[in-house]
């Protein structure tokens, strides 16, 4: 079955993860918003649609729409072989991608920290107080917690859950992507410090698929609209 991911056409965002997932798992789908009027049949979407998506990304399955960055993994990986077939196991990798989403909400209000409605440089010393506290708090922290988790993986895998690679991993991979691009010195201390997530990075990026998609022009570049954002008076 196709999919169909509704997002927008310029951005990783939030949109990247799910992205991640698909091509990983040799999905069939449609990237929408990068067609021609994709951004148009998106917004009629959200306006008409009986369960309307609060904002993209979603994803359509047949007549089934799915919105939310972390509903959308737990779709895909029961059906793709990547979260765990048990219970406790879905659950567990469910609250790690949450566990994600925070990481990356705190990621775009570094330069957001007032309002989305705003611009940067209407918020320019807000963001540095910011950015400051979560690039020597923040990133450690999460980092630290990832560490712990890939650590006290039974498998001795090198993965965050059980002995196989699952969504979570290539999220994972996709946040510490992020922080070297907005925060490439904050980013490489940090790693430092959190050896076997650097590894499970590199481990991620080196996936037949995922590689491919990253050399693919279906890979958007890291830009100045997205969540992670290179503001060079940020990073320290």
């Amino acid at each position: 079955m196709s999919y169909e991911l509704y997002y927008w056409p310029t951005i990783q965002g939030r949109g990247e993860f799910v992205r991640l997932a698909l091509e990983e798992a040799g999905a069939d789908y449609i990237d929408v918003g990068r067609e021609s009027e994709g951004i148009a049949v998106m917004m009629r979407m959200m306006d008409h649609a009986e369960h309307p998506p609060f904002a993209p990304p979603f994803l359509k399955v047949g007549e089934t729409i799915i919105g939310q960055t972390a509903a959308i993994l737990l779709f895909i990986g029961a059906r793709h072989n990547l979260a765990p077939k048990d219970p406790a196991g879905g659950l567990w990798t469910h609250q790690i991608q949450l566990t994600i989403a925070d990481f990356v909400a705190e990621a775009h209000d570094t330069h957001h920290p007032i309002g989305v409605g705003l611009y940067y440089e209407d918020q320019k010393e807000e963001a540095l107080k910011r950015s400051a506290e979560y690039r020597k708090e923040r990133i450690p922290k999460f980092l630290d917690w990832f560490e712990t988790i890939i650590t006290r993986n039974p498998s001795g895998s090198g993965h965050l859950v059980g002995s196989s690679l699952t969504y979570v991993d290539l999220s994972l991979f996709q946040v510490v992507e992020g922080l070297l691009y907005a925060f490439p010195k904050a980013a490489k201390r940090a790693l430092k410090e959190a050896p076997k997530v650097s590894a499970q990075h590199d481990a991620v990026a080196e996936r037949p698929r995922i590689k491919a998609y990253l050399e693919s022009p279906r890979r958007i570049p890291f830009n100045e609209e997205g969540i992670f954002r290179h503001y060079p008076e940020l990073d320290g």
